[in-house]
C-alpha cells in the first residue's frame, strides 16, 4: 500500500497542508496509524478524482476526451492570426495553440473559466525511481 506525507498530499493534490490537515480532521482523507500520519494513497487517488469534478455548468457536452482540466485562463498571447492561450488547471499549467479568432469567438481572456480537452494517442507514465520496490 502507497501512503503520502501531509506535505506530499497537499503538493499532489495543489492544496495547502493546512487544507489537508483540515480534510484529515474532518474525516474526509484517512490516515494510517502511524506516527507522523499517512494518507493512503487509494483514498488520496479517490479525492483527487472528487476535486477535479468540473464545476457546475461546465463540461456539460458528451465528448468521447477523457483527459479535461478545468481551469482559468491566465495568459493570452496573440500573434497575428494565431494565439497561445496558457490556462492554470489546478497545479498544471496547460497551453493551447489555437487561431486568433477562436481566442476572440470564445471570449477568452485572463480570468476566464475554460476547459482544456486533450484528445491523445500516446500517454507516457513515469514514476519515480524506487517507487514499484
Amino acid at each position: 500500500m502507497q501512503t503520502y506525507k501531509i506535505a506530499d498530499a497537499a503538493r499532489l493534490l495543489g492544496v495547502s497542508d493546512d487544507t489537508v490537515r483540515r480534510w484529515v480532521d474532518q474525516g474526509v482523507l484517512p490516515v494510517t496509524g502511524t506516527s507522523p500520519a499517512q494518507i493512503d494513497g487509494a483514498a488520496l487517488a479517490v479525492h483527487a478524482v472528487e476535486l477535479a469534478r468540473a464545476p457546475e455548468g461546465v463540461g456539460d457536452l458528451a465528448s468521447s476526451a477523457r483527459n479535461r482540466f478545468v481551469g482559468l485562463v491566465t495568459r493570452i498571447q496573440v500573434d497575428g492570426v494565431m494565439a497561445q492561450v496558457d490556462i492554470q488547471a489546478g497545479p498544471h499549467r496547460v497551453v493551447s495553440l489555437m487561431s486568433a479568432e477562436a481566442v476572440r469567438e470564445l471570449a477568452l481572456e485572463p480570468g476566464s473559466l475554460a476547459v482544456a480537452v486533450v484528445k491523445a494517442t500516446t500517454v507516457i507514465i513515469e514514476t519515480p525511481k524506487g517507487a514499484a520496490e
